[in-house]
């Protein structure tokens, strides 16, 4: 297509297509007096060829309707009925067809224009100028809304951006697609680490991942090092600076084509580092260009200013919720232990998965139970319910008894929310797990003789009111490996949870390979390590895990 930012008046190229070499020596001496730039075809097969020839089109086609080979309605049907010259104008001219019906016919089959020899030539100036005005101002309205959708491609992607890195590729990709060149994108992180992207036209949409690519080490930008970065001072809003034709401090040579540049710089907040998006100069040159470019500028700082304020708020909940587990693991002579807990990278509201280990009475208590969703009430209810579990392990209440006296506390606090709970009792007296289950996913044991099995005796979750059954006493060999864990370690979209719990069993047995149940020097914190390898979190749920290797001796 053309060069869709002519002015209305600007010269154009023409196509001229009639058999009578007078009539096209006529035309094109009219024309190119006007400064217009005329090509010629001597027939409709001819002038199609040209146009499918792959070469620039012109903005007007002027067509004969009487040609040898086939009428100019013929031409201009097929003209308009290919979407690479739909647009294109054409202007009818016949010596001979000169009634009202072939004037009708003509307009109604896709002419924009019907003038009869002869012609004068200022008609045909005035008729040619009128159809370019019309033609441009309908490309430019095209252009418009198609740069628009890009625009807002690009602004529903940087919304959607899950980290800084993120961001700059979503800007750097609109930038680039909505003005058709290659741009790049500078911007600090909330954790105020650099990050930059190279965004270059044609690579594909703005919601596709390719139309961007990481910078080469030696072309990553810090958007501290560019003029920009200060010349908003501390003010919110936008900025334009264009460099001029000297090399500009802090952006690498050759990483757009050689030639000024321009600059948008823009900032959401009073204080905050602003983001910067560069292209060259040439493509912003018209104010339309100028104000999509600050446009995108915007979007990006207020993208990122949300990614700022989630990232605070996730922060916070991540310490607060922290500050809910324990600090540290208890040292047993019955049970070495290693934990791991992965809060969910998909939400900034704290969840409720907990985890608790301590010495009782009885011997080494182990827990590890899930509060329903993901809230401040949860998080809440989550603190009490440990609290509470080791006010009443500590009073030397069993496994069982504790669940019940958990379940009257929640209907004392009239709790909203139900919670998974599986405690284990690891017996100093005779080295029997004791297993108390409350609705939670079952505990997995392997013991040394190669034996790997889930205990699935179980009883409600809690919160509901109803009874819990017996504590089950099972069998733990010194060296067996005990794994508790919540759902957000195995559970998956579209995957079965029966599966995902046999993968578990299997990806334990291959840990502790060795005859005594070890793993390596019988270290469990590989056993943590191996189990999230083969189940990586996919950042939709908490993760508590928690491997306990049985290592005491029953007391004599």
């Amino acid at each position: 297509m053309p060069d869709p930012s002519p002015s209305d008046n600007s010269p154009a190229s023409i196509l001229v297509v009639d058999d009578n070499p007078t009539n096209r020596y006529v035309l094109r001496t009219t024309l190119s007096r006007a400064g217009h730039v005329v090509s010629e075809a001597e027939d409709g097969t001819q002038a199609l060829a040209l146009l499918a020839g792959g070469a620039p089109l012109p903005e007007v086609t002027i067509v004969d309707v009487r040609l040898p080979d086939m009428t100019g309605f013929d031409v201009c049907e097929r003209i308009k009925a290919d979407p690479a010259t739909a647009a294109l104008p054409v202007i009818h001219v016949s010596a001979s067809a000169i009634t009202a019906t072939d004037r009708t016919q003509g307009l109604n089959r896709g002419a924009d224009a019907y003038l009869t020899e002869p012609i004068a030539p200022d008609e045909l100036l005035a008729t040619v100028a009128a159809t370019l005005r019309y033609a441009r101002a309908r490309r430019r309205a095209e252009r418009l809304a198609e740069r628009l959708q890009h625009l807002n491609e690009a602004t529903l992607l940087l919304y959607s951006a899950g980290d800084a890195a993120e961001v700059a590729r979503a800007a750097a990709a609109g930038a680039a697609t909505v003005l058709g060149t290659t741009a790049v994108a500078a911007l600090l992180s909330p954790h105020g680490e650099p990050a930059s992207a190279i965004g270059a036209a044609g690579a594909g949409r703005p919601a596709a991942p390719s139309p961007t690519a990481p910078p080469e080490p030696g072309d990553r930008v810090d958007v501290r090092a560019l003029p920009s970065y200060q010349v908003l001072g501390d003010r919110p809003g936008t900025h334009l600076l264009r460099t001029g034709d000297r090399p500009w401090p802090g952006f690498p040579d050759g990483l757009i084509p050689d030639g000024p540049l321009m600059a948008a710089t823009a900032r959401a907040k009073a204080g905050r580092p602003p983001v910067c998006l560069v292209v060259p100069e040439e493509a912003a040159a018209t104010p339309d260009d100028e104000r999509l470019l600050i446009q995108l500028a915007q979007a990006c700082a207020l993208a990122l200013e949300a990614l700022r304020s989630y990232t605070q708020e996730h922060d916070l909940a991540l310490t607060l919720q922290r500050s809910f587990l324990p600090d540290t693991l208890p040292r047993s002579p019955l049970a070495e232990l290693a934990v791991r807990y992965l809060p969910a990278s998909e939400h900034a509201e704290i969840g409720g998965d907990f985890y608790e280990a301590l010495p009782t009475p009885a011997g080494l208590l182990l827990a590890v139970g899930d509060v329903a969703g993901h809230s401040l009430d949860a998080a809440m209810l989550m603190g009490q319910i440990r609290h509470a579990l080791r006010a009443y392990a500590i009073e030397g209440h069993a496994p069982q008894a504790i669940l019940e006296r958990i379940e009257h506390l929640l209907g004392a606090v009239e709790a909203r929310l139900t919670l998974t709970l599986c405690i284990v009792l690891v017996d100093a007296g005779t080295g029997l797990l004791h297993i108390a289950n409350a609705g939670h996913l079952p505990p997995l044991l392997r013991t040394p003789d190669g034996v790997v099995r889930f205990v699935e005796e179980h009883g409600p979750l809690l919160g509901l009111g109803l009874p819990q059954p017996e504590a089950v006493r099972v069998p733990a060999p010194m060296g067996s490996v005990l794994v508790m864990t919540t759902d957000g370690l195995i559970e998956r979209r579209h995957e079965d949870i029966g599966e995902s719990l046999k993968r578990l069993a299997a990806t334990l047995d291959g840990l502790c390979g060795g005859s005594d149940g070890s793993v390596g020097s019988g270290d469990v914190e590989e056993v943590c390590d191996g189990l999230l390898g083969a189940f990586p979190p996919d950042g939709e749920d908490d993760v508590a895990l928690m491997a306990a290797r049985v290592t005491g001796r029953p007391a004599p």
